[in-house]
């Protein structure tokens, strides 16, 4: 396997600084909130229009910025070190735009990526179903073509943004015969009839919205068909593939988030006379959970770069499962050790720090368990 070269250029480390410092002006002080009261942090998400953040990861013939790959990762990683709902809520609508993108027609792209762009539109990702999580082809969502149009039934769960996405990405069987190959992809808009489940109550992210949404005989233009008929587990595949490492680089913000607040309180917290920064044991702990976090960022910037460059589909498949794998679990670890270094102040919710690890454990969870990540990188080594 060849490693890319790659490092932060000047341009990557400015817009580093220049979004620190926004997340923490404009997003950090509305983090508690929403997770305390479980609700969309619509300041979090206008301040980030403001800022043009849902242009990056649209390409610049459709209203969009065209960042790379790595300058998107930069921005996840920035506002998940303050509030992790917020930086899933600017990835999903990236997330249910990547088979437009990549797929679509250009009636769709012209349709739909402007309006992303711009913040005036949000997308979610309709892929998982009750027993067809990581098991795809196990879905039961079907369309049926009727004249001119598909007649889509079914339940999706879990669905970041649920109720507040206009457009979703659905995947649905129009083939009940053959199998994964039996699948489409449809885009499909909020007020043709799509029904939101009550949200789910959540141990972390509670920021960001997660329901059911229904189905019942919504009328889809066959227009709205992305790709084509069957080659819907194709584009789901692609699209994760593209997306698990912005995955990865929200888990480097929530630990990096978790590191800096356990180093700052480590400098002011006193026990026998003095600063805890200056007991080894503690200062040891710090040091690991920073080593695995530059660690588990270097993979990220890997990933992202070879998207950057090309994408090889099978070294991608791998290092893209590589890195959404390992910083996802770096960040469970991290966050959990900075509970620790707090001691009991890190139990309460006066702290950020047990927020940090509510939020940490779901990116060990979707766009893929890191189980199936394991399954995944295993059959790439093994052939």
């Amino acid at each position: 396997m060849n490693a890319p070269s790659f490092a932060l250029t000047e341009t990557h480390r400015q817009f580093r600084d220049t979004l620190r410092k926004f997340a923490e002006d404009r997003i950090a002080p509305n983090a508690a909130e929403a997770d305390r009261e479980a609700t969309y942090p619509q300041k979090s998400f206008d301040a980030c229009v403001e800022l043009e953040l849902p242009s990056l990861g649209i390409p610049v013939e459709y209203g969009g910025a065209g960042a790379d790959m790595v300058t998107q990762a930069i921005m996840a990683e920035e506002l998940a070190r303050v509030c992790a709902s917020t930086s899933v809520t600017l990835l999903i609508s990236k997330l249910g735009m990547l088979p437009v993108m990549n797929w679509g027609s250009e009636e769709l792209k012209r349709m739909y990526l402007p309006r992303v762009a711009s913040g005036e539109c949000q997308a979610s990702y309709c892929l998982s179903e009750a027993d067809a999580g990581s098991d795809v082809a196990a879905m039961r969502t079907r369309a049926v073509r009727d004249g001119d149009d598909y007649l889509l039934s079914g339940t999706k769960y879990w669905i970041t943004n649920a109720g507040i996405s206009d457009v979703y990405t659905v995947f649905a069987v129009t083939d009940p015969d053959a199998g994964r190959r039996g699948i489409s992809c449809f885009i499909v808009d909020a007020d043709w009839g799509v029904e939101v489940a009550p949200y789910e109550d959540k141990m972390g992210l509670r920021g960001s919205p997660t329901a059911a949404v229904s189905f019942d005989e919504v009328r889809v233009p066959s227009s709205h068909l992305i790709g084509g008929e069957g080659m819907g587990f194709t584009i789901a595949m692609h699209t994760l593939d593209r997306s698990r490492p912005t995955i990865g680089s929200q888990a480097v913000g929530i630990a990096q988030g978790a590191i800096d607040y356990a180093a700052g309180y480590m400098q002011e917290r006193k026990a026998f006379g003095k600063p805890i920064a200056d007991l080894q044991g503690l200062r040891f702990m710090l040091a690991e959970m920073a080593m695995r976090n530059e660690a588990a960022r270097t993979l990220v910037y890997r990933a992202c770069s070879l998207i950057d460059n090309g994408d090889p589909e099978d070294e991608l498949t791998m290092v893209g499962a590589m890195a959404k794998c390992f910083a996802s679990d770096t960040a469970m670890a991290v966050s959990t050790d900075a509970v620790q270094l707090l001691g009991g102040y890190g139990f309460t919710k006066d702290f950020p720090v047990e927020r940090f690890m509510r939020d940490a454990k779901i990116t060990q969870i979707y766009e893929g368990t890191n189980q199936v990540q394991r399954v995944v990188i295993a059959k790439k080594l093994l052939g």
